[in-house]
């Protein structure tokens, strides 16, 4: 990770081509800037060939309003270099509705996928044909 962040983790496997990130507490849209920015950098190395992305949202407590446009505007930069899908460990109902709003404004649905357990996540991601560390 580059910058240290109590709100979020990012962190690149280079060799396996995906993305893996933890989101924690209530995030403004400052927040949701500085995990944009953060995720761009580490990524970088990956543009231009195809990766996947594992999120992690079981510490994640919400976001306001305007985290929704900031992350939907994340999801389409991550499409537009080449990530193949985007999974999400989830429970909670209430943010779950929150993140299908991102998906909606991000136009990342079809590339979207939500589970209850990282295991699960994990496995989807080995079917799309990535390697797990």
């Amino acid at each position: 990770m580059t910058d240290f962040s109590f709100q979020f983790t990012v962190d690149a496997d280079l060799d396996n081509r995906v993305m893996y990130a933890k989101i924690f507490g209530v995030w403004r849209v400052d927040t949701a800037q500085s995990y944009h920015e953060a995720f761009k950098e580490e990524a970088q190395e990956m543009i231009g060939q195809e990766w996947g992305k594992l999120v992690d949202l079981s510490n994640w407590r919400m976001g306001t309003p305007e985290v929704i446009d900031k992350i939907g505007e994340h999801m389409k930069w991550c499409m537009e270099n080449k990530m193949v899908c985007q999974v999400y460990v989830i429970t909670d109902p209430v943010r779950y509705n929150q993140l299908q709003k991102m998906f909606e404004k991000g136009k990342a649905k079809a590339k979207s996928a939500t589970f209850r357990t990282r295991s699960e996540a994990e496995r989807f991601l080995v079917k799309q044909g990535f390697k797990i560390r």
